[in-house]
């Protein structure tokens, strides 16, 4: 049983405090904007509330920390073990954004299949570009097209119904196959993507990152894509090798590619992925929405009341 008295919310932008003080939970909270304001509130924090901010180092400047409460779905940036070591319990918020992934996964198709990148880069130039007698060179339509998801959890799946909605078929990909198609036609295990890889228009990334995940998208990957294909990165940057990756778009080995995610963010300024004319690249914003702040909140003040009584979490990591 745990009872909270202090705690601390963490990020460079959400709001996650100004939020947290409308529910009036009756637990007192500080909030962190930076990494040392962080490692001073944590002297007396017993919750945390973070993501991108965490260092494992923090922990020696947290005596009191029992519980975090990530802000995103991803929690590769904690070290399981050392916070099992200090008996501190870790949750995810999976789901907190999956609506708003998937959607941003399938604005990014749509970008690439309707050429908007190039049209906005056109419209800074002031530039009306005419007619296109390449039929291979024009905007394309999805219905028939082929998706293939790696990742079918919650995000996955629902892209799985934005993209039937389009009349594409949909290939999806999961750890464990035997769990269910969740909106797709076929289900296949991770080990079987480069033999799919070759049947895909649009190769669409929504998987954790994992040891089975990290470097899944590699140079033979690429090659064995269609060179009309698209990567679709809305997973994380190291599921995908990025050096190969500028080297399938700069031969044309593959059409283009539509990434929310890097391997280093804040992306390179040195980086040939700002100024490729076939790469599309977002800031790791697909997760973002105005209701975002207070999903989290749900999902934290409801592990708070299982800690009290001694429950499992939701989205439980580490116990």
């Amino acid at each position: 049983m745990f009872n909270a008295k202090n705690i601390c919310f963490a990020h460079v932008a959400y709001q996650m405090q100004a939020r947290y003080v409308l529910r009036d939970a009756g637990i007192a909270s500080t909030e962190a904007r930076d990494l040392a304001t962080m490692k001073a509130a944590l002297a007396t924090a017993d919750v945390l509330v973070v993501s991108g901010l965490w260092r494992t180092e923090m922990l020696a400047a947290a005596p009191n920390l029992r519980f975090i409460q990530s802000i995103g779905a991803g929690t590769d940036q904690f070290d399981r073990q050392a916070l099992a070591a200090r008996g501190i319990s870790l949750a995810s918020a999976a789901g907190v954004n999956a609506r708003a992934v998937a959607e941003h996964a399938m604005a990014l198709i749509l970008a690439m299949a309707r050429r908007l990148p190039e049209a906005r880069d056109n419209q800074a130039k002031k530039h009306w570009r005419g007619m296109i007698g390449d039929i291979a060179a024009r905007e394309d339509e999805l219905g028939g097209k082929t998706l293939l998801i790696v990742g079918m959890g919650r995000i996955g799946g629902r892209l799985a119904q934005l993209g039937k909605a389009f009349d594409m078929q949909v290939i999806g990909v999961r750890a464990n196959p035997a769990a269910g198609l969740n909106g797709a036609d076929e289900m296949h295990a991770t080990a079987d993507v480069p033999g799919l890889l070759p049947r895909a228009d649009f190769v669409a990334l929504t998987c954790p990152l994992t040891p089975e995940t990290t470097g899944l998208i590699n140079a033979a990957g690429f090659a064995a894509m269609q060179k009309g294909a698209y990567l679709i990165n809305c997973a994380r940057g190291r599921v995908v090798d990025e050096a190969a990756l500028v080297a399938a778009l700069q031969t044309g080995q593959i059409a283009g590619a539509a990434i929310d995610v890097v391997y280093e963010e804040p992306l390179d300024q040195a980086s040939p992925l700002w100024t490729l004319p076939n790469a599309f690249v977002t800031p790791h914003t697909g997760g973002e929405t105005r209701k975002y702040e207070d999903n989290v909140l749900d999902i934290l003040l409801e592990n708070l009341k299982r800690l009290r009584a001694g429950g499992s979490l939701v989205n439980q990591v580490v116990p």
